[in-house]
């Protein structure tokens, strides 16, 4: 008789939205310092980012957004709604920005 051997069950890994949670828990991040630390795409991050929004967060989380502002003019994309990182500033038309970055409180 063949003896067997011992089953060793697998390391569960986190999946890449928990391991954003964890990294936007404890740092402010941009979305190309959060690809970098993950390493998945900027544009992969931008969509986990909105499922996180929407649906991740524990009872009272929420995403924090620091906006994008103009690096020229100062113009500050407060008000935009999306997550993404805007092309150009609309007063000055310069594409010089600085990243929006993100953080869970």
């Amino acid at each position: 008789m063949k003896v067997k051997k011992p089953i060793i069950p697998r390391e569960e890994h986190s999946t890449i939205r928990q391991t954003i949670v964890t990294l936007l828990e404890h740092h402010t991040l941009s979305a190309r310092d959060i690809s970098a630390a993950v390493r998945i795409p900027e544009r992969e991050v931008i969509s986990h980012l909105e499922h996180i929004r929407a649906s991740t967060l524990k009872i009272g989380q929420h995403l924090h957004i620091t906006p994008a502002v103009c690096k020229k003019c100062g113009f500050s994309f407060s008000k935009r709604e999306r997550l993404s990182r805007p092309g150009k500033c609309p007063i000055c038309h310069n594409e010089q920005l600085a990243e929006p970055l993100y953080g869970i409180q």
